[in-house]
């Protein structure tokens, strides 16, 4: 007796493991079907289909540069298009050039592309908006540019020029939208338009949390454009993105911004262009560094700004061992999943400077987008009395974005 129940004991067990197991396999299947439904993120040029018809027969210019990319080979977007038969008449390059390989704050002169032949027409030279004659000709403009999310790079202002110019010239003007890789949260002092600059136009915080697409919507919403003039627009949408989405672009948004840590650092590292320190301008790991000959017993850590074509020519500090502090192996989804900027790096350097009456420059102001700030630093102010004084105008700018967003 004992022996049959001992039998049907074993029975059971094995056929409660046999369940199990076959449970766990089902849940295994589900677990792999539900990832392999999980949609790569594709940016608006890289949907053919859905813009290539409305190019056909048409005079085309392109605002673009080396982010500009189709497909998995990651190929010129006005290659791309020359090949397919697109029409493309005039290339307009931002900062950098349109190929992307001039240095920050380099002029770019006008040039013609040796690829296609093509004339290439700078907006980061004599002039940042397009002129009648640049536009005469041409029935619709382009834009295919990777953005950061932030005020004071560049291509948000190049962006607000273009649809200017292609409103008052009666151009259309199609954007092909990217994902912004710190477009999960809004931040940042809104700016005071008493110190509009070309690395701050609009009465945006530092970190907009928009993508191109929702941004040219705002400027025509808002009438933000010279004498509130509407631009004609076309937006081809990113497929398959949030604004949760955790995106790394696939080529260097700018020579400085070389890792997807770079890219995140970026928003909070930026004012201290508007210091003495160096950033890491200079080195292969740019805005993934804070330093200055002064913390010299301060910190440890210590690396020396050289002059690097194509990169930073002249460089803060070049020369100069600068000690300070390595960000290189800071994670970044710990800013993104705070969800602002850190400006306790800012109040502690400024703590730790001893030689405070040269710590900020005149850019300082033009970066922060008021006075207030860099007053608020060398008074001692908190990080939250801050970040207090930033409302109520960051809460208003998040309620005037909700109005333009493309997703979620």
């Amino acid at each position: 007796m004992k022996r049959y129940f001992f039998v049907l004991f074993m029975l059971l067990s094995v056929n409660s493991l046999i369940a199990a197991a076959q449970h766990q396999a089902k849940a295994g299947h589900k677990t792999r079907a539900h990832k392999s439904t999980v949609k790569t993120v594709l940016p608006g040029a890289d949907q053919t289909g859905l813009y290539l018809g409305y190019l056909k027969n048409k005079n085309i210019g392109m605002v673009i540069n080396q982010t500009s990319v189709i497909g998995r080979n990651h190929v010129s977007s006005l290659d791309s298009l020359v090949k397919l038969g697109v029409h493309i008449v005039k290339i307009f390059g931002p900062e950098h050039g349109f190929r992307g390989t001039a240095s920050n704050g380099a002029t770019v002169n006008d040039t013609v592309d040796p690829k296609t032949g093509i004339p290439a027409i700078s907006l980061y030279g004599k002039h940042y908006k397009p002129t009648p004659d640049d536009l005469k000709g041409l029935d619709l403009v382009v834009f295919d540019i990777q953005d950061v999310g932030t005020r004071f790079y560049t291509y948000l202002s190049t962006l607000h020029y273009v649809m200017e110019a292609c409103a008052e010239n009666h151009v259309e003007l199609m954007i092909l939208d990217r994902p912004n890789p710190n477009g999960n949260y809004v931040d940042g002092p809104v700016l005071d338009t008493a110190y509009r600059s070309f690395v701050g136009l609009d009465a945006i915080p530092i970190v907009h949390g928009m993508t191109f697409g929702e941004y040219a919507q705002m400027l025509n919403g808002e009438g933000w454009l010279k004498g509130h003039v509407q631009c004609k627009l076309r937006i081809i949408k990113v497929a398959h993105y949030t604004h949760a989405t955790t995106y790394i672009p696939p080529v260097n948004p700018s020579p400085n911004l070389n890792t997807y840590n770079s890219i995140v650092l970026y928003p909070s590292l930026c004012l201290f262009e508007g210091t003495t320190l160096s950033l890491g301008r200079g080195t292969l790991f740019p805005f993934q560094v804070l330093g200055h000959p002064l913390f010299k017993g301060k910190f440890r850590f210590s690396f020396t700004p050289e002059s690097i074509p194509g990169m930073s020519e002249d460089p803060p500090q070049k020369g100069k061992i600068c000690y300070g502090i390595d960000m290189r192996n800071y994670d970044p989804e710990t800013i993104r999943s705070k969800g602002k900027i850190d400006i306790l790096w800012l109040i502690k350097l400024y703590k730790e400077f001893p030689d405070k009456e040269h710590f900020f420059n005149n850019y300082f102001t033009k970066l922060a987008g008021n006075t207030e700030l860099r007053k608020q630093i060398e008074e001692g102010k908190s990080d939250a009395e801050i970040r207090k004084s930033w409302e109520p105008a960051l809460s208003n700018f998040k309620t005037i974005r909700k109005k333009y967003l493309l997703y979620k």
